[in-house]
């Protein structure tokens, strides 16, 4: 398995974030992209995810499809870049960094509201 500082994992996750086209991130308000290296046992919970599957990444607030006009002075909405999971999944540098980059734009496109059935088809 590869090993990936911290600081190395930061860096990789600004490069995917400046390699998305203008368009998927100029909408981006109030949002907090960090990263952990494992999800918590509630966030595995939350999402549903068994003992056999891996969360890459998890986009937590109100989407912007389901906000109204009470949205206001509220905390950032957060998505959070899992490293150890994508560890797992990649078996070099190369998977790595293309797999950073579209677990962030998966998280991205469900603060815009997309669903997993909506998002897989932009996809393909």
């Amino acid at each position: 398995m590869l090993e990936i500082t911290d600081d190395q994992f930061n860096q990789i996750i600004s490069a995917a974030m400046d390699s998305l086209p203008e368009e998927r991130i100029r909408g981006l308000k109030n949002v907090l992209v960090t990263y952990e290296d494992e999800p918590t046992n509630d966030q595995l919970a939350k999402q549903g995810i068994r003992h056999h599957q891996e969360l890459l990444g998890l986009y937590e607030g109100i989407p912007l499809t389901q906000r109204n006009n009470n949205y206001n002075m509220v905390l950032p909405d957060r998505i959070t870049i899992f490293k150890n999971p994508i560890l797992r999944v990649t078996r070099n540098m190369d998977e790595f960094v293309d797999q950073v980059r579209r677990t962030l734009w998966h998280e991205i496109a469900h603060y815009y509201g997309l669903d997993h059935e909506q998002i897989h088809g932009l996809e393909k």
